[in-house]
């Protein structure tokens, strides 16, 4: 059973409720659980009134669909009242309280995320959860068109966990409706797919969920021009698990502006697309050289994306993680200072002595570099 500071404190105040989703699935699978959820037959007000009356803060965080958030020994909570869908139009849904657990499970996506779990450890399993936990299968509750036309998004969420879930085969019923859904994706947020994405790509093993995806056409929508391929080779490299980094290895598309990166992301995606330069048979002088002109994390990244694998670009990895990066030591203020009128003739001379610093290997001091600036 899972033991979180605060959920003694949540359970003190509501006795009724149950964990659900994510929290119960990961419970029973084994795996480790950082966040629980719980579910409540009452009301939000009746939930937050319960609450303060044991002393507990509770915050309207989504009250319109039925979530509170209690805090409790510092952590946050989420409870959200048992409702049934009235209304849905493939990204919203209007939804009305309910006190029918069943009814609550049968509007949840899948049937590993339809479980619940009591104070007691009584898991309440309506579909067949468990069953498809342990053989691996990620199945809709119901029919698996239906729920895709109530929110686009569950599509990408299917390919997310079969990422981390699957095993072996994809469920035929779902693979089919994922296909035929597929132009529902239109209708989300360039923000929800771009969010959506990274959980898949950050998977420990993603390749067999994106090459459903390639079979399915949804690639093809989210990443036009992607190549799975690409990816299988930079999973063989044994590169780390960067979303980002696992984007970019599957297209050379300008993507940056599709799934409106973020201005860190962007500029890490133009850093990755220049040349790289480095080679397993250069010095230290190079590798300072390397860093004086790119960011650590941009050289990282251009030697998993054009480099390869194996010991020695094991060793070139290393180094550059553990240099220093050096930092040309003058500025246009020293030249100021020496009576260099102000001009374009600041910059030319600190570009000239910067390219004698680096052809020197990056290692002369702010004294030397003076003495060639009054050389020039």
């Amino acid at each position: 059973m899972i033991e979180l500071p605060g959920m003694e404190e949540v359970w003190a105040a509501l006795p009724e409720a149950r964990m659900v989703g994510g929290a119960v699935r990961d419970m029973l699978a084994g795996r480790a659980v950082a966040d629980v959820d719980f579910a409540s037959p009452l009301k939000p007000e009746e939930v937050m009134a319960r609450a303060k009356a044991m002393g507990l803060k509770a915050v309207p965080t989504g009250v319109e669909h039925g979530t509170v958030t209690l805090v409790a020994a510092g952590r946050g909570f989420e409870v959200t009242s048992l409702r049934r869908d009235v209304e849905t139009d493939g990204r919203h849904a209007v939804v009305a309280f309910t006190d029918d657990w069943r009814e609550d499970a049968a509007r949840r996506d899948f049937t590993i995320n339809a479980m619940s779990c009591t104070q007691g450890g009584e898991v309440f399993d309506y579909f067949g959860g468990q069953a498809d936990l342990a053989a691996g299968i990620v199945r809709f509750v119901g029919a698996p068109g239906a729920r895709i036309a109530e929110d686009y998004l569950r599509i990408l969420r299917f390919f997310r966990f079969f990422a981390r879930y699957g095993q072996g085969g994809p469920d035929a019923g779902a693979v089919v409706a994922v296909a035929a859904g597929r132009e529902g994706l239109r209708q989300l947020s360039v923000e929800r797919v771009w969010a959506e994405l990274k959980k898949i790509l950050v998977a420990p093993a993603p390749l067999a969920s994106v090459e459903l995806m390639r079979q399915t056409g949804v690639l093809e929508m989210v990443l036009p021009g992607a190549k799975p391929e690409r990816l299988a080779a930079l999973l063989r490299r044994g590169a780390p698990g960067d979303a980002l980094l696992r984007v970019a290895a599957l297209t050379d598309e300008d993507f940056a502006g599709r799934l409106r990166l973020s201005g860190a992301e962007a500029e890490m995606l133009v850093g990755w697309r220049k040349p790289f330069a480095l080679r397993l048979e250069d010095d230290d002088a190079a590798l300072r050289r390397a860093l004086a002109d790119e960011a650590r994390e941009v050289l990282m990244g251009q030697s998993w994306l054009w480099g390869g694998g194996g010991a020695g670009w094991a060793r070139l990895r290393d180094r550059l993680a553990g240099m220093e990066r050096p930092v040309f030591p003058l500025q246009g203020r020293d030249l100021l200072a020496l009576g260099v009128e102000p001009g374009p003739r600041i910059g030319e001379i600190l570009a000239a002595a910067r390219r004698w610093w680096m052809e020197g290997g990056c290692v002369a001091d702010r004294a030397a570099c003076l003495g060639v600036v009054r050389a020039l």
